[in-house]
């Protein structure tokens, strides 16, 4: 996936999750910010971030907020780059198979997931986690309490029960990761419905990308720890 018109700024402030002020060309710029997650220990004053430029002349804000430096690391900090970048991975066969059919936001029971796919002889349910948290090479989810996030899992093992092959991707938004873990501290519910998942059935898997300041690709798994 691919951005257009990308420039670079330095982070000054954010007033809320949905804006941030950056110097931008020596120019205070209030920005749009493509995540709603917390993100405290990447938007720190003085950092360099990365800005698309609006394609909507009648939209308040001017630029969008997509990718930040963590010291030598790149990280895309867009909530909707995960969809499709696994989306683009998907179609090429990064499952393993050329889906036959592949449709976004699919209805199942009580939740929307990310994607259905067909391979001619199973259905697979997708659901698809950006992950932007990294300490010392180790990458964890959520970065805040999700409910939606755990009721999510837990309907992906009631699909395995009536016969779906489901799947939890984590979309790590950076190069590199050694390993990834759930953020117990965080949120204790999603890391036991994960631990839930692994032992009904649902693949979990977590895969690392490249990122550059105006692209992002997935290009290989890492090791996933349900249980620390």
């Amino acid at each position: 996936m691919k951005y257009q018109e990308v420039c670079r700024g330095i982070f000054q402030k954010r007033p809320n999750r949905f804006i941030a002020e950056v110097e931008l060309e020596g120019r205070r710029e209030i920005c749009h910010v493509k995540n709603t997650g917390r993100c405290r220990e990447l938007l720190v004053p003085g950092v360099v971030v990365y800005l698309e430029k609006s394609q909507n002349p009648a939209r308040k804000t001017g630029y969008s907020l997509i990718a930040v430096e963590k010291g030598d690391l790149l990280i895309n900090m867009d909530s909707q780059a995960p969809n499709r970048a696994a989306g683009e991975w998907l179609a090429r066969g990064g499952m393993g198979f050329v889906p036959k059919e592949l449709r976004p936001e699919y209805t199942w029971g009580s939740s929307r997931f990310d994607f259905y796919c067909d391979d001619g002889e199973n259905r697979h349910l997708i659901e698809v986690k950006g992950v932007t948290l990294e300490e010392q090479g180790v990458v964890r989810f959520p970065d805040a309490p999700t409910a939606r996030g755990a009721r999510h899992v837990r309907e992906l093992c009631q699909s395995v029960r009536e016969g779906y092959r489901a799947h939890l991707l984590f979309v790590v938004q950076m190069e590199r990761a050694s390993m990834f873990l759930p953020n117990r501290a965080t949120d204790p519910d999603f890391a036991q419905a994960l631990e839930e998942a692994e032992q009904c059935g649902v693949d979990i898997r977590a895969v690392c990308c490249h990122v550059t300041p105006n692209s992002m690709e997935i290009r290989g798994d890492i090791p996933v720890h349900v249980q620390e």
